[in-house]
């Protein structure tokens, strides 16, 4: 606990200050992001999280760990290698972390369609679902990005991600994550990206375009005096 008593404090009793003193400080909300979708070794986060030093991620892990936001777990053989994974009440913050990048994106100052991690991509998804736009969308999707899969099934009008191949998947679809945006976001037509070499898919062309009609950025907030 020595790491939680030399940080800093806003020595304040209420509740949404102390969890400010947990996860306020710079970076430490991107790590619970890059753990939501499951645990990562030291390095997984720096190829998450490319602008931060390993000094810095270190101090935040253990500050992290500290506050029992995440545990350092070792895997059995024959990987035997420690990553880090959120504790069940560090992962109740997903909706929170959800929320927050909705509330970011009305930004008018935020710009769309910058460069985006993996796992950043994938959560926006969540973030960005439409369960109005998805009533009567039932589709399982699998994503691959670089070497990483996902599987993104919607159904009932809800919306469940989870890292790892699907098991019957309606369709397949390969490309980067900043393609990913311009297909979900910027409403890309699929055949002509997968013409341009930026994408490939199989299976099921209307479970894909279902899939994309599921999600949509929600308009940027009014401006003083507009």
């Amino acid at each position: 606990m020595a790491a939680m008593q030399t940080r800093r404090s806003y020595d304040d009793g209420c509740a949404a200050a102390h969890a400010l003193d947990l996860i306020g400080d710079r970076w430490a909300l991107l790590i619970v992001r890059e753990l939501l979708l499951g645990p990562k070794r030291f390095s997984g986060l720096r190829s998450g999280l490319p602008n931060i030093s390993p000094n810095v991620l270190t101090q935040r892990l253990n500050e992290l760990e500290a506050g029992q936001v995440l545990q350092r777990r070792k895997l059995p053989q024959p990987a035997s290698a420690w990553v880090y994974e959120l504790t069940e009440w560090g992962q109740s913050l997903e909706p929170i972390l959800l929320q927050l990048a909705h509330w970011g994106v009305r930004s008018p100052a935020f710009v769309r369609g910058a460069p985006l991690g993996i796992d950043a991509v994938v959560l926006s998804l969540k973030a960005m679902f439409r369960p109005d736009t998805a009533t009567g969308v039932d589709a399982c999707i699998q994503l691959h990005f670089d070497n990483e899969v996902f599987s993104a099934t919607i159904k009932d009008g809800e919306l469940e991600i989870l890292r790892g191949p699907a098991l019957r998947p309606a369709a397949t679809l390969s490309t980067s994550p900043q393609r990913m945006l311009s297909l979900v976001y910027g409403k890309s037509d699929i055949d002509e990206v997968v013409s341009a070499g930026m994408a490939d898919y199989s299976g099921d062309r209307s479970a894909l375009d279902a899939f994309f009609c599921a999600f949509a950025l929600p308009p940027p907030a009014l401006q003083s005096g507009a």
